[in-house]
């Protein structure tokens, strides 16, 4: 049975070329999967409502850079093709989810049916990435504005990875690090330009462009023990 991996990047501007380290490593990963093949990269921008310029960029630095062919899924204000969108996951070795308003991307993702094309594709073993908004949403819960506007809050996300998580970590310090005491959690800080490799739902290991990625500890309920994680114990 193939390995279910995700790398989740708290934040960084791709277009601005913040996470190298980041994208060199995913495309790595995707080249040794592909072995001989030509790897392909499908992006989804559902969180910033298909905006084509995030795919533009997306395009530019994995095909430009990494010789990685790629394909885009569209699914805002449209109606989407079953056995097309299915075509554009089975090419693909691996799944880019873009940022943006996260709570309207997994409405969509419900409303279009894409959330089986992903979790078929995680089931085969191809590499989810996502950076803030994908990032987030594979976790139990996530710390989001897009819920609530200009106010952050807990919101549930997929499920598939155990946890709480909050995107932009070293941006929401204070106020995550309040949640995280008040409501005794444990969680994930992932911050700008690092990003959180997980393996079959268990955190691995750090990729960093300068960030840092915190496990959280609010349990004792007098404050907020900080961890930074690098690599499993």
């Amino acid at each position: 049975m193939a390995d279910k991996r995700i790398i989740a990047i708290g934040g960084g501007e791709i277009r601005n070329n913040q996470t190298p380290k980041i994208d060199a490593y995913i495309a790595n990963e995707v080249k040794c999967a592909a072995g001989n093949r030509r790897a392909c990269g499908l992006f989804v921008p559902t969180a910033s409502h298909d905006h084509m310029p995030y795919y533009n960029t997306f395009h530019k630095i994995y095909t430009g850079i990494f010789d990685i062919k790629t394909d885009v899924a569209l699914v805002s204000n449209r109606d989407i093709d079953p056995e097309k969108m299915l075509k554009k996951f089975n090419a693909a070795d691996f799944i880019y989810v873009g940022g943006g308003n996260t709570v309207y991307m997994l409405e969509r993702w419900k409303e279009c049916g894409l959330i089986k094309y992903l979790q078929q594709a995680y089931e085969q073993g191809k590499i989810l990435c996502g950076l803030s908004a994908g990032a987030i949403c594979w976790f139990e819960e996530m710390y989001t504005d897009s819920y609530i506007e200009d106010s952050y809050a807990m919101y549930p996300a997929l499920g598939w990875v155990k946890g709480k998580i909050s995107p932009h970590y070293d941006e929401r310090t204070l106020d995550f690090d309040e949640i995280v005491r008040y409501n005794k959690y444990r969680a994930w800080g992932i911050e700008n330009n690092a990003a959180l490799e997980i393996i079959n739902g268990k955190p691995v290991k750090t990729i960093s462009d300068g960030g840092k990625v915190f496990l959280l500890d609010g349990t004792s309920g007098n404050g907020v023990i900080k961890t930074e994680f690098l690599n499993e114990e």
